[in-house]
C-alpha cells in the first residue's frame, strides 16, 4: 500500500512539473512573440526621423509585457509545483525511514565468514576480476580457494554460448554418478542436444554413430526419449521441417544452461542462488516491518533487540520459504526439539508446553482452545514436518 501511495504522490508532482514547464514555455514564447514584434516594427522605421517612432514602440512594448505580468503568470503554477514537492517529501519521510540501523539486532559477525560470504557471491556471479580484488584489499588469502569451481562452471556455460557442448560433456561424464544420485538426467540431455546438432549439419551416419555410443546405454531408462531422436534420423539435414523441429529451440540450450549451473552448485554443497542475494531480497521485504516493529517498542519504551523472537509476523513471500516452521497459536512461540508441535484428537495442533499448561495433570481431560472437543495429554501425538 506504501509503494501505491508513493507512486500516486510522484504520479500528481509529474504532472504538476509537466504542467509548470508548458506554462512557462507558453509565457517565454508569447514575450518572445511581442519582442521580435517591436523590433520589427523599428526596423521599418526611416533612420532619420523615427526616434520618436522606436521610442514609443519600446514604451507600447513595455506596455504590452507590463499587462502580460509574466512573472505572475510563472509564480502560480511554479507555487502549485513547490507545494507538491513538499508534500511528496514528507511522503517519503513517512515511508521510508532513512536510519535502518534500528531494524537490526546487535550481532558480532565473524569478519573472515562475512568476506568469505562476500567473495564468493562475486565469483559465483562471475566477476572473477571484482572478487579477486575483493580479497587482496580484505587480506582473505584463503578464500581463493572458492574462486576455481566457479571459474570451471563459467568455462562450460560460455563454451555453451558458443554452441560448444564438449566441456560440458567431459563435466558431465565425470559426476555421472552424482548426478544420477540428484535424479538428473543432465547428461542424457546433453549428449541429446549434441546428437541434434550433429543432425542439423546433415552427417546421418556420424549421428548414428554418436547414438550408439553414447544414447544407447541411456535406452533401458528413457526408451521414448531415443525412439523420438532415432525417428529424427531420417530428417537428416532438414529437421527444421520434420515434426521434431522442437529439438531445434534454443530454449533448450537456455534451460540446459540454467539446469547445469544448478547441478554445479548442488555437487558443490552449495545453492543455487547466492545466499547473499537471497539475504539482501529477503531483508529488503522485511525491512520496513522491522522498522516499523522499532519504533513501536521504541515509543513503547522497550527494548526488542533483547526479545528471542519478534512479536510479529514476518511475511517473505514464498520464494523465501525453504523449510516449514510450527508457530503456537497460544504462546506464540516457534516449535523446537523441546517444544514440538502436538496433533490433538480433534486435528487441531498446539505445542508440548501449551498442551502441558492446559492439562495440569497427565491424565486430567482439558478443553480445546479451537473448538469444543476434550483430550488428554496420552491422547495428543507429535507431528513431524
Amino acid at each position: 500500500m506504501e509503494l501505491n501511495t508513493i507512486k500516486d504522490a510522484f504520479d500528481r508532482v509529474a504532472k504538476k512539473q509537466k504542467l509548470s514547464c508548458s506554462k512557462t514555455q507558453e509565457v517565454i514564447d508569447e514575450v518572445g512573440r511581442e519582442i521580435e514584434q517591436a523590433m520589427a516594427k523599428m526596423q521599418s522605421t526611416d533612420n532619420g526621423s523615427g526616434c520618436s517612432d522606436q521610442k514609443s514602440i519600446l514604451l507600447e512594448l513595455k506596455t504590452k509585457l507590463n499587462e502580460m505580468a509574466p512573472m505572475n503568470q510563472l509564480e502560480g503554477s511554479q507555487r502549485e509545483l513547490n507545494v507538491g514537492l513538499v508534500k511528496y517529501a514528507k511522503i517519503l519521510e513517512k515511508c521510508f525511514n532513512p536510519d535502518i540501523s534500528k531494524a537490526y539486532r546487535n550481532v558480532d559477525f565473524d569478519i573472515h565468514i562475512v568476506n568469505q560470504i562476500i567473495a564468493s557471491h562475486f565469483y559465483r556471479q562471475g566477476l572473477f576480476d571484482l572478487g579477486d580484488c575483493f580479497i587482496s584489499e580484505a587480506n582473505e588469502p584463503d578464500a581463493t580457494a572458492l574462486k576455481s569451481p566457479f571459474l570451471e562452471m563459467y568455462g562450460i556455460l560460455e563454451a555453451m554460448r558458443s554452441r560448444d557442448l564438449e566441456p560440458a560433456l567431459n563435466w558431465a561424464s565425470k559426476q555421472s554418478e552424482r548426478l544420477l544420485q540428484n535424479g538428473s538426467s543432465l547428461e542424457l540431455k546433453l549428449h541429446q542436444l549434441q546428437f541434434v546438432e550433429i543432425l542439423q549439419k546433415g552427417s546421418q551416419n556420424e549421428a548414428l554413430q554418436y547414438a550408439r555410443t553414447y544414447l544407447a546405454p541411456f535406452a533401458s531408462v528413457h526408451k521414448v526419449e531415443i525412439q523420438k531422436l532415432m525417428a529424427c534420423l531420417l530428417w537428416a539435414g532438414r529437421l527444421d521441417q520434420s515434426p521434431y523441429a522442437e529439438f531445434m529451440s534454443p530454449t533448450h540450450w537456455e534451460r540446459l544452461a540454467e539446469e547445469l549451473t544448478q547441478q554445479f552448485c548442488s555437487l558443490l554443497g552449495q545453492s543455487y542462488e547466492s545466499p547473499l542475494s537471497v539475504a539482501i531480497a529477503a531483508g529488503i521485504q522485511g525491512l520496513p516491518t522491522l522498522l516499523k516493529l522499532a519504533s513501536v517498542m521504541a515509543a513503547k519504551q522497550q527494548e526488542w533487540q533483547a526479545m528471542k523472537q519478534l512479536p510479529v509476523p514476518v511475511d517473505l513471500g514464498r520464494e523465501f520459504q525453504f523449510h516449514s516452521i510450527f508457530v503456537c497459536p497460544v504462546l506464540r512461540e516457534q516449535g523446537s526439539d523441546e517444544n514440538p508441535p502436538m496433533l490433538m484428537p480433534c486435528g487441531h495442533v498446539l505445542s508440548k508446553q501449551s498442551i502441558a499448561k492446559l492439562s495440569k495433570s497427565s491424565t486430567r481431560p482439558f478443553k480445546c482452545p479451537y473448538c469444543p472437543l476434550e483430550a488428554t495429554v496420552g491422547q495428543c501425538r507429535q507431528l513431524h514436518f
